[in-house]
């Protein structure tokens, strides 16, 4: 394989390879669930919960929320449940038992709330869900997040454009991952990254030596990581490639949904002799982790699709400010978000791809210092 994936990358960045922002339109607040009355922010507690400290997006999304309401005046209660759902449910009912005006709500497992969100209802409690979706229950009045299914489109489409599959180049050795099957974005990567990438499979331009290549977008939880694991993802590597590519057969590519399995399939990889230069395989990722964007300056990552959490953070801030002052909270998906409950009213944000080729946009943007990332 040559370095068409570096090459590919400057077009689709020149090209702008960025979600384009949609037009916002409004929600109306329900009267039932989520009926906090308007008021001062200096009157108000927020509940913030996030799932883990364990990964570094996390303590950046909550520091950065937290941050922002405070200023504004906000009292904030920000707690992290250490990937454990009893835990995160425990510190929900604490944050209800104190009184929280509002719940901004990152879940650990999106089907496990509804009991806890039935006691938010009966207190009066507004409920945003954070980034992932919180599902089974219709005490959920908005949700905020990325455009997750882009973001998987992303990921199929550098590969595709990496490897010249458009122009019938192949076949090569593909190993697909997707993420925690308790994680309901998960679906939406995998689902926007295989629709891109399954043609090929088809066609037989994109082989999978493991025979974990999900027949549909519905099989994708039978080849998830359990809680984004590095090591789980590495371990599984490990066992493809000790079971599938002996007797020098090389993987070409893996499609991993984000950094922390990139991680450690980059990891195994490395094990297994595989070094950074023209035929290292294409390695995706999501969220542009201070390890992974050093990870693709030494060329052991393609690309990582950047979520900027600190316009999530933003966003769902105003949302805050909008319900506290009765205002209209202003969404742009009122479609695509079903819960299995209701219809969520959603506000999606733009990602955007990133390349070896493209970090200093991570330290322009204020993410990164130069210093960070040995620039």
């Amino acid at each position: 394989m040559s370095l068409a994936w570096r090459k590919s990358a400057i077009a689709m960045v020149a090209a702008g390879v960025l979600v384009g922002s949609m037009a916002a339109c409004s929600s109306e607040r329900d009267t039932g669930s989520g009926s906090t009355d308007s008021g001062d922010a200096e009157d108000m507690l927020v509940g913030i919960a996030m799932p883990t400290k364990s990964l570094e997006r996390w303590n950046r999304d909550g520091s950065h929320l937290e941050e922002l309401l405070t200023d504004a005046g906000y009292e904030t209660s920000l707690q992290y449940a250490d990937n454990k759902v009893d835990q995160q449910i425990t510190q929900l009912e604490n944050m209800i038992n104190q009184g929280a005006d509002i719940l901004v709500i990152a879940s650990i497992d999106g089907t496990a709330l509804g009991p806890t969100l039935d006691q938010a209802a009966d207190a009066g409690i507004t409920v945003i869900a954070y980034d992932r979706l919180i599902n089974d229950t219709p005490n959920v009045d908005y949700y905020a997040t990325f455009d997750n299914y882009g973001v998987g489109t992303m990921q199929g489409e550098f590969i595709e454009e990496a490897l010249d599959l458009p122009g019938g180049a192949g076949p090569f050795n593909l190993e697909p991952f997707a993420g925690s099957p308790d994680d309901n974005n998960a679906k939406f990567f995998f689902a926007g990254a295989w629709d891109v990438l399954s043609p090929y499979v088809e066609s037989g331009q994109l082989v999978v030596p493991s025979g974990k290549g999900p027949q549909s977008n519905d099989d994708w939880a039978s080849i998830g990581i359990q809680g984004w694991s590095s090591d789980t993802a590495q371990s599984e590597m490990e066992n493809r490639l000790n079971s599938f590519y002996a007797g020098g057969t090389q993987v070409d590519v893996v499609l991993s949904p984000n950094d922390s399995l990139a991680l450690g399939i980059a990891q195994a990889l490395e094990g297994a002799g595989y070094a950074a230069g023209p035929d290292y395989p294409v390695l995706t990722g999501q969220d542009a982790d201070q390890a992974n964007v050093l990870n693709m300056i030494a060329g052991k990552q393609a690309m990582s699709v950047w979520k900027d959490t600190r316009a999530l953070g933003d966003q769902v801030a105003t949302m805050v400010d909008q319900i506290v002052a009765g205002d209209t909270v202003e969404v742009n998906d009122e479609e695509t978000y079903d819960n299995g409950e209701k219809v969520v009213p959603t506000y999606l944000l733009p990602p955007q791809v990133i390349t070896p080729d493209t970090v200093d946009v991570l330290v322009d943007s204020g993410f990164y210092q130069a210093s960070d990332l040995g620039m």
